[in-house]
């Protein structure tokens, strides 16, 4: 059986703009002025299930007084025999369709996408696209026009610099090793991927402890860091349904009490809570990649033996 897709919108409100008032000399405008000028609207290419949309997602709604979204479901999935014993389940399943917006905006064809609305026609530039989403976090942070602790990038460039490492660096030690617990086969390379995890977050937890915390940042700002990580962190909880209790992330680790006090920070935020999927939902589908079955990009690349974050347009 297929799961049913459901639409999901986002109702904007509608607004004016307001008239803007200059000196001469004409002085160029800020992006902050810009923004207070022109609301910024997208297009969003998304899918409900997906985490690395869900990066998109989180930075829209952090800025959702600032910038407007169309919700656009850009993907869905069907279930076909393994006729050639690619994923040895004798089943897989596939991406039956991607809307071809996305095909034409987005070389990879993945999700997030963004593409610009012009607020005059109407009309959505797909030639300006932006994917790839730790960079549709920081493009939506930019475009926004926020200032101050409202910002998810530091006005201090030494913690710009740290965060854009520890984005990377939990992409690559965080989130990544996820797909490797669920697709890999083999018990001692699911224990290898979630020991692995494991170190990561033991890593960002003492990471965590350079602020005041319990984010990234100081002084409670949301970042680009917590917004990298957050949607795995929030699924995490499956690998007890599939892959039982010793592969449950542990509480009552010490070096694991600032990333539990950063979980619970995070998930405390409105903006933050009225992102996350269904969670009897999200487990159903995620049985997919549970059993083998995904052929997904991320899925093929971890089957063939490299990480989430390694997978090959050509090869996967």
């Amino acid at each position: 059986a297929t799961l049913a897709l459901e639409p999901i919108s986002r109702h904007q409100q509608e607004w004016s703009v307001p008239t803007i008032q200059t000196k001469r000399p004409t002085i160029a405008p800020t992006m902050a002025a810009l923004a207070s000028a022109v609301r910024p609207k997208f297009r969003y290419l998304s899918a409900w299930f997906c985490p690395f949309a869900h990066r998109a997602t989180l930075a829209l709604e952090h800025h959702a007084d600032r910038v407007d979204y169309e919700w656009v479901e850009a993907l869905g999935w069907e279930q076909r025999q393994d006729d050639k014993g690619v994923t040895g389940t004798g089943k897989e399943w596939w991406y039956h369709w991607k809307a071809d917006e996305l095909k034409r905006s987005n070389p990879s064809a993945l999700v997030p996408t963004l593409i610009p609305v012009d607020s005059t026609s109407g009309e959505a530039d797909e030639s300006k696209a932006v994917y790839e989403s730790i960079v549709t976090i920081e493009f939506v942070d930019q475009i926004s026009g926020a200032s101050g602790k409202d910002c998810l990038i530091s006005s201090d460039p030494y913690e710009r610099a740290r965060a854009r490492v520890w984005a990377d660096k939990v992409n690559r030690e965080c989130c990544s090793p996820y797909y490797g617990v669920l697709v890999r086969q083999d018990d001692g390379e699911r224990r290898e991927h979630f020991e692995s995890l494991l170190k990561g977050l033991k890593s960002f937890s003492k990471e965590l402890k350079k602020t005041s915390g319990p984010l990234f940042l100081a002084d409670r700002q949301l970042s680009t860091v917590d917004l990298t990580l957050a949607p795995w962190a929030f699924r995490y909880y499956v690998f007890e349904q599939y892959r039982g209790p010793d592969f449950v992330i542990p509480t009552g680790d010490p070096e694991l009490e600032p990333y539990h006090e950063w979980y619970d920070a995070v998930f405390s935020m409105d903006s933050v809570k009225r992102t996350l999927p269904d969670k009897d939902r999200y487990l159903e589908h995620i049985g997919k990649y549970a059993d083998g079955s995904a052929r997904s990009k991320v899925g093929n690349a971890v089957r063939r033996g490299v990480a989430a974050h390694e997978l090959d347009d050509e090869k996967d």
